[in-house]
């Protein structure tokens, strides 16, 4: 191993011993290199083309958020993802991290700064997102209780911000509904292979980086800004996994969540959850379903602070062969007034949406995602609130979408 200068001085002069300092440097480097070897590296692009008739360009779409406005009738580039992550070994006072970051257009709003929630200016890149990035380490506390301190995703929902992980490419209503991220801490504990539950605190309810509790002040009033500083908002969840002895029932599991605390509205934002999915006996068939309800949500801002919405959806997957797998997705959501879409009529009722999504998945190449989409988006109370100001400027109450969906996984 070569020494520096300085080294060589001190070893001629007997103030240390060359082969110790060999050896110290080389029990560094086998450090280095263990921590480096035990650290993966992966991610994924994602991209689409989406075709929507009769959309006129930059028309709403609402109940969409993947593959509504702005990405129909062209190709295009969602998101880039890089990982980073060390999972914590078996050691009795195992450490690790985990880092995702995302570029690109679907990036927009995962993680905003201060800006989104008062008047300064916020993010000056919006492409650019920290998906999650903490410090993960494991006490050595019956099972082990894991502790995950930093920004970490969301413990509810039953789809994913990263489309290759759900059955379907668009999202659904309720997805929208929830929270995407937390910068917190957070506790996970498995009390046997059957029932494991999750509990934390993070500063507000959705998401953003170091963003503390803030409320906008009430019509005609003031604020204290530093009475909301010291809020926070408090999540849990329980989850369910059937065990091996259930024989076609086994790995089937239910969730069921709570959080609440501040969201940027005038009143604290609270979400329930339940969800889950069952292996049915018949093979390569699962069906799922999930529910959610928000109340006093950060979408509207009424000068009493309230507004709720709910939404429900039921999933089914079939492997069909090896290479392809087939998915179906009925989802359907009511909400107040200006949710998904604000209806200026004097008798103006709850918002309501109903959709229906079927996706075809084939995989042609390894680590290759290559799926083709067809959905369809409804409005029951005849609202028209879709494309309005588009080709057909008074709005539609249906609307039809084809998507070709490309993503690589590395």
């Amino acid at each position: 191993m070569k020494l520096n200068k300085w080294t060589r001085v001190l070893a001629s002069a007997g103030v240390v011993s060359v082969a110790a300092v060999t050896n110290a440097e080389e029990q560094v480097m086998s450090q280095v290199l263990t921590q480096v070897s035990s650290t993966t590296l992966g991610g994924y692009v994602d991209t689409a083309a989406v075709w929507l008739p009769g959309a006129g360009g930059e028309a709403p779409i609402p109940g969409r958020f993947n593959d509504g406005e702005g990405k129909v009738d062209r190709f295009n580039l969602n998101v880039i993802s890089l990982e980073l992550d060390r999972v914590p070994g078996d050691d009795n006072w195992a450490a690790g991290y985990s880092v995702q970051l995302l570029y690109g257009p679907d990036a927009i709003g995962y993680n905003p700064s201060l800006g989104a929630y008062d008047d300064t200016d916020g993010a000056s890149n919006p492409d650019f997102a920290i998906k999650r990035a903490y410090v993960d380490l494991v006490f050595p506390v019956g099972t082990g209780l894991d502790m995950k301190m930093g920004v970490f995703d969301t413990i509810i929902g039953y789809e994913s911000f990263d489309s290759y992980s759900n059955p379907n490419w668009g999202r659904s209503y309720g997805w929208q509904l929830e929270p995407t991220q937390h910068t917190g801490i957070l506790f996970d504990y498995a009390f046997s292979d059957v029932v494991s539950a999750a509990a934390g605190i993070a500063n507000i309810w959705g998401p953003g980086i170091n963003v503390p509790a803030y409320r906008p002040p009430n019509p005609g009033g003031n604020q204290n800004p530093a009475y909301y500083d010291s809020k926070a908002t408090y999540l849990g969840a329980v989850t369910l996994t059937a065990p091996d002895s259930l024989g076609a029932l086994a790995g089937s599991s239910l969730t069921g969540g709570v959080m609440n605390g501040p969201s940027g509205n005038r009143k604290d934002t609270t979400s329930w959850y339940v969800g889950g999915s069952m292996n049915t006996g018949v093979e390569g068939l699962a069906v799922g379903l999930a529910f959610d309800y928000l109340e006093d949500g950060p979408f509207v801002l009424t000068a009493d602070g309230n507004n709720w919405a709910w939404a429900v959806a039921g999933y089914a997957t079939y492997q069909f062969t090896e290479k392809a797998l087939g998915a179906l997705r009925v989802d359907y959501t009511k909400a107040s007034n200006g949710v998904w879409y604000t209806d200026n009529e004097t008798d103006a009722g709850a918002n309501q949406l109903f959709g229906l999504t079927a996706t075809i998945d084939y995989s042609l190449w390894a680590n290759v995602v290559f799926r083709g989409e067809f959905r369809w988006d409804n409005n029951p109370v005849n609202d028209s609130p879709f494309l309005e100001g588009g080709e057909d400027n008074d709005g539609k109450n249906n609307i039809f979408t084809l998507a070709a969906n490309v993503i690589y996984r590395f």
